[in-house]
């Protein structure tokens, strides 16, 4: 029987493809139940007319930051609807915040996705972000088609066996 450990090295650590390069989904049955946390951002940037609008809260379609945080939670909870090979999770906590900044004519999105289980919880947070940004597209492409979302990414996680891990130092440290 092939283990995931030989699964991983013979793909280059690639942990959804079995030893012969099929697709699969990880067996995290043996992992430790954590409190796993992670956090994603992601920036749209727009003209300045655009992001008048959304922060004078007069968008034909109602409140933008309002309806793209909804959309981001929502997103958050069917992550595993979207993307094929990620397990469903019971999430335990999610927020999202909007930091706009008129300077650059953007809005930054943040979302903070948590659980209790066996798995991380960054692709919640990653689905998070974009279907947020995605959102404040929608809600106001009729006015600039032109916004471009960028910099999605996750800023970090904690949890797990591999313990916490940050965008300023790019490390690892125990749990």
């Amino acid at each position: 029987m092939t283990t995931h450990k030989d699964n991983a090295a013979a793909n280059d650590g690639l942990t959804h493809f079995d030893a012969t390069g099929q697709a699969h989904m990880v067996d995290v049955g043996s992992k430790n139940e954590t409190h796993r946390i992670a956090i994603a951002s992601g920036v749209i940037r727009m003209k300045a007319e655009t992001l008048a609008i959304i922060t004078s809260g007069t968008a034909k379609k109602g409140d933008v930051l309002g309806i793209a945080r909804i959309a981001a939670i929502m997103g958050a909870k069917r992550t595993s609807d979207l993307i094929p090979l990620c397990h469903p999770l019971a999430l335990t906590r999610v927020t999202v915040d909007f930091a706009v900044n008129e300077a650059n004519a953007s809005v930054t999105c943040t979302a903070q996705v948590e659980t209790f289980g066996k798995t991380g919880v960054e692709m919640e947070a990653l689905t998070a972000v974009q279907i947020g940004l995605l959102t404040i597209y929608d809600m106001c492409k009729a006015v600039d088609r032109g916004m471009v979302m960028s910099d999605v990414r996750v800023e970090e996680k904690h949890g797990g066996k591999s313990g916490s891990w940050s965008t300023t130092d790019g490390s690892l440290s125990a749990p």
